[in-house]
């Protein structure tokens, strides 16, 4: 047998022993098997193309179920839910087609809602899915030739295990569950290549149901290329994810090309791509989407399905990271409006309302949407309550009366809220909970804006950045709790509190052009860094500012020596993941680089 095929027979024998060995075991078939490392290899062996079957002319039942899961789609992003899961919940057993978009559909709520009960229905419908696609993959692993169908199945089952990898990762930003499932991920991740090969071979022909195949393989090529070359390099190295690499300006591109066709994964496609421009690049990044990108992918779907509720609120979210606050607004209360029946939309869009209210510094309104959280969603109950008490802290005592309930009585309670999803806790959630402690002393000692601090971590000076009277408006308010903070008597907290408001404001100087004063606060920092007792997190993200602010001024040499400072010399911080996502992020920015840890050429 040549060296090739030995290697697909393994490969395939490995993959197939997933329903009936564990994640750990199967890991140690692949890395242990003699041709793992020369895997890469072996798949651009153009010896190795494969022949595809004679599909015939009548149209196949793979046709008739993909056509059933588009009208079902049609249905979803009208708002019938309901009507779209039923017509898709009938069909799951025999079409891989069906399992797949209605475990789709429940992963997404899972997503939108944190529910445990819909995080464990989604896993576990998705990994039903995964085994119809099992059923309908090529059996033998000796012949070289597919039909139509068993490539349809390979792209939905590399597809089923992204997705449960994808699941994994939502429930745990610091990524230790998604180590312990990265057999998923490798698995997936090592089908992708081998189709994205067949694809591109000479001994392809295209099949009647081609573009919907072309376009899972771009789906799943482009979702690696971003996905990993956002990773921390220390997290790659930690993942060992061996030959793994990943090219940002690739993957966007495949995603691009994915979204332009009108297939089964164009939808998905364009999903991750706004969620990208919009969500990780500011969350897990420092702002660098496109949003006349995401403005122009939104464009065609939001006149299509103007009362679709995902299209409102991606329609709110761009505005918001626009600066456009009023008309984000709307489109939120909008989004709210046209539905009761997946309240999670309302969920999503009260996070956004929350924060659309803070920058313009009406804490009231901030307040009422963290209320609404934390009495209809369980996310994190912890974070709902710190940030209504964050509110009420920024109101006089008179204020607070209306309310019924005290900053001091709410920040109490944060600790006893603590809850796990998966068995782990959310990054938010303990920073808000070690913030809170302070309340639990008999006298306790005020936090200084609060607000301002967790809009940091949610990256939100970006947002406000763009417009010049609501940075504004923010350096007041953080002036003012200088003044208070320098009329109080000095405690514990006095260096912690002072290197925070040093941070907020630099940041805001930032944003106005007003770059010496920024670069004054950010060393300030530096400077009392063995004065800080409790919040080591602004160290490094002091060094990070410093760093995209030196990179904003041409100072390359320099914003690069700050951000490996930033990322080789400290540990064990708050949200010390999503600030290396950020480190990781300006590194790739100042070295111009798209690709994370290995030199890629414009492949899978």
């Amino acid at each position: 047998m040549s060296r090739g095929m030995s290697f697909i027979t393994n490969w395939r024998r490995s993959v197939k022993k997933n329903d009936n060995q564990t994640d750990a075991s199967q890991a140690r078939d692949i890395l242990d098997g003699p041709d793992y490392t020369n895997q890469l290899s072996v798949i651009n062996n153009s010896a190795m193309d494969p022949i595809i079957s004679d599909f015939g002319c009548s149209r196949s039942e793979l046709s008739l179920a993909l056509d059933d899961c588009m009208a079902a789609l049609d249905l979803f992003l009208r708002n019938d839910f309901e009507k779209a899961q039923a017509r898709l919940r009938s069909r799951t057993k025999d079409s891989m087609y069906h399992a797949l978009t209605y475990a789709t559909i429940l992963e997404m709520q899972a997503m939108m809602t944190f529910e445990p009960q819909h995080i464990q229905t989604a896993g576990n419908t998705m990994k039903e899915a995964q085994a119809t696609c099992q059923r309908q993959r090529k059996k033998s692993s000796f012949s070289k030739s597919y039909t139509e169908e068993e490539l349809h199945a390979e792209v939905c089952y590399a597809e089923c295990l992204l997705q449960r990898a994808a699941l994994t990762f939502l429930q745990d930003e610091n990524m230790i569950s998604f180590i312990k499932g990265g057999i998923k991920v490798r698995n997936s991740y090592q089908t992708y290549k081998e189709l994205h090969t067949v694809l591109y071979s000479s001994g392809y022909s295209q099949g009647e149901n081609h573009g919907h195949f072309e376009g899972g393989v771009k789906l799943g090529v482009g979702a690696f290329n971003l996905m990993i070359s956002m990773l921390p390099t220390r997290t790659l190295k930690l993942l060992e994810f061996v030959g793994f690499t990943g090219n940002k300006e690739f993957g966007l591109q495949q995603l691009q090309e994915g979204s332009a066709e009108s297939t089964f994964r164009s939808f998905l496609c364009n999903m991750l791509l706004l969620c990208y421009h919009t969500f990780m690049s500011f969350i897990l990044g420092t702002g660098e989407g496109d949003v006349e990108d995401a403005e122009k992918l939104l464009q065609p779907y939001l006149q299509k399905y103007p009362q679709g509720s995902i299209f409102l609120f991606f329609a709110g979210r761009i505005e918001e990271i626009k600066g456009n606050l009023d008309a984000a607004i709307k489109r939120f209360e909008e989004c709210c409006e046209v539905q009761q029946e997946w309240k999670q939309f309302h969920h999503m869009c009260y996070w956004e309302l929350m924060w659309c209210f803070t920058y313009k510094r009406h804490w009231k309104m901030a307040y009422f949407y963290a209320d609404l959280l934390s009495k209809e969603n369980t996310w994190s109950k912890a974070t709902y309550a710190y940030m209504k008490a964050a509110y009420l802290s920024m109101l006089t005592p008179d204020d607070c009366l209306t309310f019924g309930e005290t900053a001091f009585t709410l920040f109490r309670q944060v600790p006893g809220l603590k809850q796990k999803i998966a068995g782990k806790s959310l990054p938010t959630e303990k920073f808000a909970i070690r913030k809170a402690r302070r309340y639990l002393a008999e006298s306790p000692i005020a936090l200084p804006a609060p607000p301002l601090e967790m809009m940091y971590i949610w990256n939100g000076y970006t947002v406000i950045g763009k417009h010049k009277e609501l940075t504004e408006g923010m350096l007041t308010t953080l002036n003012e709790a200088q003044a208070k903070l320098d009329s109080t008597p000095r405690s514990e907290f006095t260096f912690d509190d002072q290197c925070l408001l040093s941070l907020l404001k630099g940041l805001c100087l930032k944003h106005l052009g007003r770059h010496e004063e920024a670069e004054h606060y950010f060393t300030l920092i530096l400077c009392n860094e063995s004065q800080i007792k409790y919040d080591h997190y602004l160290v490094p993200n002091a060094l990070l500012e410093h760093g995209l602010l030196c990179l904003e001024q041409g100072r390359k040499a320099e914003a690069i020596r700050l951000l490996e400072t930033a990322k080789q010399n400290y540990k064990h911080y708050s949200m010390e993941s999503r600030t290396h996502f950020r480190i990781q992020a300006a590194l790739h920015k100042a070295k111009g680089a798209g690709e994370n840890g290995i030199n890629v050429s414009s492949s899978p």
